[in-house]
């Protein structure tokens, strides 16, 4: 396996000293090197707190500075990280209005960020929203068993963007359960994950196998599907997503997430096929993100994300974003 790492015990923290220093008009490291936090944080703003394990850069680091977040923490490679580091994160970014904590449901990441919300709760006034966007494979319908993924990026800007605005700790705690019902996302994968330290893959295709309903930490999905063309592909995506959203308006945003290994051009052609699909569906595509933003190493594969969004929560998009991998209007 070719990799450009020294070692792979060393490769978490050697790319995170290397995102700091290339990113220091919004970064700095938070004491002890725990924690992540954005330069220049605003006095009596509630901080909008995240993280995650490495592996899914530019989340959530990335995400960092004005009109985002105000802290996050990484663990190793697709691994939560500890509750000392989120502690660290809570005493670096409040400045007195509070913290809220945008948490993939992941187990792992759930338990460590309610650990560290105990932990710190006789200094802090902390709130936890759950990222569950996820396609779950049961259909279970209240929301168990959805993890996280690129979705989180949408609450975490939206959140952001509140936060700026001077909104309460309560406001944007209802604010960002009442976002995570409205926000659906589905992915798929060519190829599974090499990772650095097992140095295996995490699952074989064969040439005419694709992966369908992926995670970020390169597990395999719900289902192994023909290998057909990127309209089917997209097609199947997108409809899985719509038979499971109830529709509260016909505004939405459309995210369509490199998971690491697919190129540029082959982003757009999806993104193409998926705004087709919509407009078939009788939906209107406000707003749009392509990219990769919420990664699984180097799989090669791709999400869609589907959110619906009101008026006001669209103008909440819109509003000014600095950080090294979202900035507009700024």
């Amino acid at each position: 396996m070719k990799k450009f790492m020294n070692t792979a015990e060393t490769m978490v923290a050697e790319s995170i000293e290397g995102f700091v220093r290339a990113h220091q008009e919004f970064v700095v490291f938070g004491a002890g090197r725990k924690c992540i936090r954005r330069r220049e944080l605003v006095p009596g703003k509630v901080a909008i707190i995240s993280g995650g394990g490495a592996g899914h850069e530019p989340m959530h680091i990335g995400f960092i500075g004005r009109g985002m977040l105000d802290a996050a923490c990484v663990g190793y490679i697709f691994t939560s990280p500890t509750p000392s580091q989120i502690v660290s994160a809570i005493e670096e970014a409040d400045t007195g209005a509070g913290c809220l904590l945008v948490v993939k449901n992941y187990d792992g990441d759930v338990m460590n960020f309610e650990m560290a919300s105990e932990m710190a709760s006789d200094r802090h006034k902390i709130e936890m929203v759950l990222a569950c966007d996820d396609i779950e494979t049961t259909r279970g319908g209240d929301g168990r068993g959805r993890r996280g993924v690129a979705g989180t990026l949408i609450i975490e800007k939206l959140l952001g963007a509140g936060a700026e605005q001077g909104r309460s700790l309560s406001e944007l705690k209802a604010f960002g359960d009442s976002l995570s019902s409205r926000i659906r996302s589905m992915g798929v994968a060519l190829t599974g994950v090499a990772v650095p330290d097992t140095q295996r893959t995490t699952f074989v295709l064969e040439p005419n196998e694709v992966e369908m309903g992926v995670g970020i930490h390169g597990e395999p999905g719900h289902s192994r599907e023909r290998f057909s063309d990127a309209d089917t592909i997209v097609r199947y995506l997108s409809e899985t997503i719509l038979n499971d959203t109830s529709r509260s308006t016909d505004k939405t945003l459309l995210l369509v997430n490199g998971l690491g290994g697919t190129p540029p051009a082959e982003l757009y052609l999806a993104y193409n096929s998926a705004l087709r699909i919509m407009s078939e569906y009788g939906l209107r595509v406000e707003r749009s993100l392509v990219g990769t933003y919420a990664t699984s190493l180097d799989m090669q594969g791709l999400s869609i994300t589907l959110a619906f969004l009101t008026d006001e929560e669209l103008s909440l998009w819109d509003s000014p974003v600095a950080t090294a991998a979202l900035r507009w209007r700024c």
